[in-house]
Parts: structure tokens; sequence; C-alpha cells
């Protein structure tokens, strides 16, 4: 005596078949679009109407580009300090083209560091984070200082700090990020 035997379904998401998850090719457009798309969104967050006596906010758009660059070192290439700087020129009210050189020369540098290091661990990588954003800020200053009177740099100092600070935060987001990019 035969006893049948039947066939079990899994339940699948209609109009797709089961497909194995080994061996599947990512999404190029998710690949490139999520650090670029993070970076100019940070560098919107200047828009926001915070009202300050003294510059206080971050430059979050910078921190972005650094956390993305000191994290996944081959992913931003050199050359896209350049137009990430435009952007955040266009929503900080920074003289046109002064964060476009600065952001530029700070990638320039970590591909310096980077072609020289033999490693780094995360607290190099903070302060070479901390050095570069007190960089390119006080290079801002100095900019901006061409067309008007510069106040002090020392005005600077609690926007350093606090960038200084949160830039831990920025690098977990950016890691957040990066494991939802590649994945598949």
């Amino acid at each position: 005596m035969k006893i049948p035997v039947t066939a079990i379904h899994l339940p699948t998401r209609p109009g797709r078949e089961y497909e194995s998850r080994f061996d599947r090719e990512q999404s190029l457009l998710k690949m490139l679009a999520i650090p670029i798309a993070s970076v100019i969104l940070a560098s919107m967050v200047t828009t926001l109407p915070i009202f300050t006596a003294e510059p206080l906010l971050p430059p979050f758009g910078l921190l972005m580009m650094l956390g993305w660059r000191l994290m996944r070192p081959g992913l931003l290439p050199v050359w896209s300090g350049l137009p990430f700087g435009l952007m955040d020129d266009l929503f900080s009210g920074q003289p046109f083209g002064s964060a476009g050189l600065l952001w530029s020369l700070a990638m320039l540098a970590l591909e310096i560091i980077d072609s020289r290091a033999i490693w780094r661990d995360y607290f190099q990588d903070w302060l070479i984070a901390a050095l570069l954003i007190t960089a390119v800020l006080l290079g801002g200053l100095w900019i901006a200082g061409l067309a008007h009177t510069a106040p002090e740099p020392s005005l600077l100092m609690p926007q350093i700090v606090l960038s200084i600070l949160l830039y831990p935060l920025v690098v977990r987001i950016c890691a957040r990020l990066d494991s939802w990019r590649l994945a598949t």
C-alpha cells in the first residue's frame, strides 16, 4: 500500500519565488546613492531654523563626509570633496567655493594620511577628524574674513568642541547606513 505524499508549499511573497540569498548582486544605485545622499542631507541640516548668538551648529555635512571617508577609505574618491563642499556652500551661507576648497584639501590630507599610515584605530580616526574639523572651520572663518571683518577665532570654540564630540555619533550613523547599504 502506497501512502500519498503531498508537497509542502512554503508561503512566498506574491509574484516571487523563493530565491537564495547567496551570491546575489547588490544594487549599484543603492551602493552609490546612500553615501552621497547622506552627505547632502547632512549639509542641509544647517537650513533648520536654529537661532544662536554665536555659531554652534556643527557642520554635519563635513562630519558625514569624514565619517564615510575614514570608515570606508575607498568609497568616496578624492575629488568628491569639491562637489560636496559646493553643495554645502549653497546651504551654509559661506562664500561660495570656500567649503569646496577646504573640503577638497581635507580629502587630499586624508589621502596622504592613508598612503603613509600602515594601520589606524578608532581613536586615531577621531584625532584626524578633530584636526580636520578644526582646520576647516578656522579656514572658513579666514575665508569669510576676506570679505568682511571676521570675529575672533575663539568664537568658534563651542562649535569646534561640539563637532569633535559629535563625530562618534556621526560615525555610528555612517556604520548603520553602511550595513543597510551592503544588505541584500
